[in-house]
């Protein structure tokens, strides 16, 4: 385990980073033209980024990030 010891205007730019480049990696899952494979790795990028999103900001910010299971997920739970 590592510890970090930021202040405030430090936290402030974390979590404005996380949350800028979360953004760009939700757009690019509407891409068609991105590969299933390329998806794959940019979403445990987001699941990295989103645990360190959950450290540094509040519940509510956090809420706006969270992702529901793909059509994928549900179908393999249904068969």
């Amino acid at each position: 385990m590592l510890g970090l010891l930021i202040n405030d205007k430090e936290k402030m730019e974390l979590e404005y980073l996380l949350k800028r480049e979360m953004d760009e990696i939700l757009s690019a899952f509407q891409d068609k033209r991105i590969d299933h494979i390329i998806k794959r790795a940019m979403n445990e990028k987001f699941n990295i980024l989103f645990s360190l999103l959950k450290r540094v900001s509040t519940e509510e910010d956090c809420l706006v990030y969270m992702r529901v299971k793909s059509k994928l997920s549900k179908r393999n739970q249904l068969g």
